[in-house]
């Protein structure tokens, strides 16, 4: 087999002299197009916008991440409509074998095959991305399985795909020339840092080339494990234990992801300006962490602004935006009848709920109490259409059962529904179709969120939390509808209790009256939405922070050598 063009390091174009900078980004999941399921929800949508804004902008950088023999998994229906996971094999004709192979040792097999193969740049206007795979001939049959799902639930086999991104991407940036910049897009691929620093002879000076992004106060977001077990699996390969005990110990006998990124890092990013307060305080008493600043998510208008409805923003021609709107309702709706046997009606406002299936999200908070629910939905004067959609991590059975209610819920309402598939290409007939687009997370615990921003793009009018990238964004009928905060943060049952209320009160006294008799409150708020949103949440605009702001930085003590010289 002759040996691929994107064996070496390649750009598709002469890097921008703003980007000159080699760059590997590391991330556990891709989301780049409906074809290709190697991603979950958020993490994904996030950096599949990054990696198109960063082949716009001519950026030197390469994505690296792993090739999911089952994705995440299938979201698919029982015989009573309720969820069902289901695992199938992917095969992808369009990614090519770069003939890179590298090895990494997990537990007492040092001859771990890596295969690493290209997304070429051209295929759907990405940087180029290096997806591994351990699913090879050389390998047993245990290590073949290691890249099969997407966040597996088995303890060690977790740990041994963040070795397989971490270690094994690693060695494929050094086969490929070595990158100046190594950016973990979230803590799984830590091992590269590990590796990296293991073999440096000059620990500060490795250190200068790792950047880090943290995405969530979530436990799970910041993973964790005993330093017994990564020892065993050859996490730390060529450290001592005075390093070890020194760089990763957050409790006794337990590494936390994140404390090990942050202590090996030049400069970390939270992504949004509240999170960053929020991490800043949160690692605040641990000795040797690096800087944390912000650089808040944005998505790419390229990839989802629907064209029709931004030619019409751009002539601030509402009636056209409107018209397109009814017509991408009519998409929405079809996927609506196909799914749940119910039609909708294009001149009743909709309301979208759809992300990731998560407790802290609190998909249930609609219908926390039924009588306003129900009152709601049986409304003459002001009706409304409800509609969820999103995915349960596949194993959280709590998450499954809130998901399952509204199946049971909704079945017998003509103007509720729940949707399954949320990937790509739900997700924007959604964002595309809706009127609402609703998100309740409880305060402080959304770090970012970012489908608000695509809805808004495409016409939908947030309603939401003030939380995440809505503190820099939402102001309260000028361009979204905001609940009121809490006056208990932290305190589950008083929040739940008040962030329903609340909604409600929004709901039926603002949001309604606004869209149904506003007389012109609605169009104001509507385009408000759609032009500031573009202002700053663009993901040009990311991709260029993360240069100047996390890889181009210089630590104060460097930059005062420089000056000396």
């Amino acid at each position: 087999m002759s040996r691929s063009e994107y064996s070496n390091w390649k750009m598709p174009y002469i890097p921008d002299e703003r980007y000159s900078k080699r760059v590997a980004y590391f991330s556990m999941e891709f989301a780049i197009d409906q074809s290709l399921k190697i991603y979950s929800g958020g993490l994904g949508f996030l950096s599949g916008s990054h990696m198109r804004s960063a082949y716009n902008l001519k950026q030197n950088l390469i994505g690296i991440g792993i090739l999911w023999k089952y994705g995440y998994y299938d979201q698919n229906r029982n015989h009573d409509q309720t969820l069902r996971v289901d695992f199938i094999e992917k095969n992808y004709t369009f990614l090519e074998d770069t003939g890179i192979v590298v090895e990494v040792q997990i537990f007492d097999n040092p001859h771990v095959k890596v295969k690493a193969f290209v997304l070429r740049p051209e295929i759907f206007k990405t940087v180029p991305i290096y997806l591994l795979t351990t699913d090879v001939d050389e390998n047993d049959h245990l290590s073949r399985t290691i890249t099969n799902r997407l966040y597996d639930d088995n303890e060690l086999t977790r740990v041994a795909q963040s070795i397989v991104l971490g270690q094994g991407g690693a060695k494929v940036v050094e086969a490929l020339g070595g990158a100046d910049i190594y950016h973990l897009n979230e803590g799984h691929a830590l091992p590269a840092f590990t590796y990296l620093y293991g073999k440096a002879s000059d620990k500060e000076a490795i250190k200068k080339q790792f950047v880090f992004t943290t995405h969530t106060p979530e436990p799970a977001g910041n993973e964790e494990h005993s330093l017994d077990l990564l020892q065993k699996i050859h996490f730390f390969p060529n450290w001592n234990k005075k390093d070890i005990e020194r760089i990763t110990h957050q409790t006794p006998d337990r590494v936390n992801y994140t404390l090990a990124a942050l202590r090996l890092s030049k400069k970390a990013n939270a992504v949004s300006k509240l999170h960053g307060e929020v991490s800043r305080e949160m690692w605040k008493n641990y000795q040797d962490v690096c800087e944390i600043d912000h650089i808040t998510n944005a998505q790419s208008l390229t990839y989802w602004g629907d064209k029709p409805i931004q030619q019409a923003l751009e002539a601030n021609d509402y009636q056209a935006i409107v018209a397109r709107k009814k017509e991408l309702k009519y998409d929405l709706f079809k996927v609506v009848a196909d799914q749940t046997g119910k039609l909708f009606d294009p001149e009743v406002i909709t309301i979208v709920w759809a992300r990731r299936f998560a407790a802290y999200k609190r998909p249930d908070l609609l219908f926390r109490e039924m009588e306003p629910f129900m009152e709601a939905l049986t409304n003459k004067k002001y009706p409304v259409q409800i509609i969820w959609a999103g995915k349960p991590y596949p194993t959280d059975y709590r998450a499954i059962d809130v998901f399952n209610r509204i199946v049971h819920l909704t079945k017998r309402l003509p103007n509720a529904c729940i949707l399954t598939g949320y990937e790509l290409a739900l997700s924007r007939i959604l964002k595309n179709g809706t009127d609402v687009w609703l998100n309740t997370p409880r305060k402080p615990r959304e770090a970012s969120g970012t489908s608000g921003m695509t809805a808004a793009m495409n016409g939908a009018v947030n309603f939401s939390i003030n939380d995440g990238w809505m503190v820099e964004f939402g102001k309260h009928r000028h361009n979204c509808y905001l609940i009121p905060d809490t006056t208990a943060p932290g305190v589950v049952e008083i929040q739940d209790k008040e962030d329903f209320e609340n909604l409600y009160k929004v709901l039926n006294n603002e949001l309604l009256p606004d869209f149904y008799d506003g007389k012109g409150m609605w169009k104001k708020i509507m385009m408000n939405s759609m032009k500031e949103v573009l202002t700053y949440f663009r993901s040009t605009r990311m991709a260029d922070e993360y240069y100047t702001k996390l890889y181009l930085y210089q630590p104060v003590s460097e930059k005062k050598t420089s000056k000396k010289r």
